[in-house]
């Protein structure tokens, strides 16, 4: 589980900076100001829980199973999440409505909330 953990965190990561530097350099001239402001929060957020994800599988304290679930959360809640918001960003370039799934955001926020927490949780009750 670890290794999951590594290279998924490594994959976001990597993927994040590349989202980031289209959104700087690609997206400047095809959307607004506002749209770059949301995409560049989308790249924010995967990163920090990317970053989350490496930490995460550097915690020899936490068993891997108790490691899964905050994995899954964190992993469901940055695709909800980022990819949603990367996509009602860049809405204006696309024929399909993406406001549509503008529920699954909140959803994925959600989502890594609880990842948190279950974190949290899980590392409180080890080191008590």
């Amino acid at each position: 589980m670890n290794k999951t953990i590594y290279l998924t965190g490594i994959l976001l990561g990597a993927l994040a900076v590349i989202l980031g530097a289209f959104g700087a350099h690609g997206l400047e001239k095809l959307i607004d100001a506002e749209a770059i402001q949301t995409f560049e929060t989308g790249v924010k957020y995967q990163m920090y829980h990317a970053l989350l994800l490496l930490i995460l599988g550097t915690m020899k304290q936490l068993p891997e199973v108790k490691k899964k679930l905050i994995f899954y959360f964190l992993l469901v809640g940055i695709c909800c999440f980022s990819f949603s918001i990367y996509l009602l960003a860049t809405n204006s370039l696309t024929s399909f409505d993406f406001k549509v799934i503008g529920l699954v955001t909140p959803l994925g926020g959600t989502l890594l909330i609880f990842g948190w927490s279950i974190f949290g949780y899980r590392v409180y009750k080890h080191f008590n």
